[in-house]
Formats: C-alpha cells, sequence, structure tokens
C-alpha cells in the first residue's frame, strides 16, 4: 500500500499472471489517453482492444498484426498528429530500420481495409486520425 500513498497507481502482487500485467497495462494506456472503455470508435470504425478487433459499420476488418498496431495507436491519439519515428518506435524492436517505408505501406494498407477516411497525412509530420469529413 506504500506504493499506492506514494502516487503509483496500481500494482501487481507476486505470483503474478502475464495476461494480468498486460490487462492492466492496456487499461493504464486507456486512462493515459482519455479511454475509460476498450472501444475506441472514430466514424465508423471501432476499434476493441481487449479483443484485438476492428469494424467499420459493424463489418468486420481483418487486419495484420502491424496494422491493427499502428490503426490502434493512432486511434489512441485521435487529433494529434503522430510522427513517422513514433508509429516505429511503437510497432517496432529498437533495432528496426527508420528508414523503412513500411509506415507508409502499413497507412496505405490501412486506408484501403477501412475505405473510410480517418487517416490524414500531416505533410513533413506523421499522420493524425479524426471523425471524417462530410
Amino acid at each position: 500500500m506504500q506504493g499506492i500513498d506514494a502516487g503509483a497507481d496500481d500494482y501487481v502482487a507476486k505470483p503474478f499472471q502475464m495476461e494480468e500485467v498486460l490487462a492492466r497495462l492496456r487499461a493504464l494506456l486507456r486512462r493515459s489517453a482519455g479511454h475509460a472503455s476498450n472501444e475506441v470508435a472514430i466514424g465508423p470504425v471501432r476499434l476493441d482492444t481487449k479483443a484485438s478487433r476492428v469494424t467499420v459499420d459493424g463489418r468486420a476488418v481483418k487486419l495484420t498484426g502491424h496494422e491493427y498496431r499502428t490503426l490502434a495507436y493512432l486511434m489512441m491519439h485521435k487529433g494529434k498528429v503522430v510522427s513517422r519515428t513514433e508509429l516505429i518506435e511503437h510497432i517496432y524492436d529498437q533495432d528496426f530500420d527508420k528508414d523503412s517505408n513500411t509506415i507508409e505501406v502499413f497507412i496505405g494498407r490501412l486506408r484501403k481495409k477501412l475505405g473510410v477516411e480517418i487517416i490524414q497525412t500531416v505533410r513533413g509530420l506523421g499522420y493524425s486520425v479524426d471523425e471524417p469529413a462530410g
């Protein structure tokens, strides 16, 4: 209890299950991004962080792991510009080639699979996710 009194948000007693730690981390990330539930919605796009599932107008969208992590990160940072470097650091290990164009490939695939204009390119800065225009 001293840890929580000192300012910690949460703790896990030993022995612990890794799934519990991961669930608590996901909850902390949601709260830090201003999301209290497992679902994030932008226009017709719904992201269920607990089930790692994406739907558009109720229709399931099949994404690769990297595509899902890219979309989830952008949706958790709705309305903010996320740099290409920040996305790379979130998706890959530290030794990944930062000059690779894989982020651009993932964004292109996401736009095609979602069929909804929620991902905007902010020239020279990165990407932003917001409600579709119109």
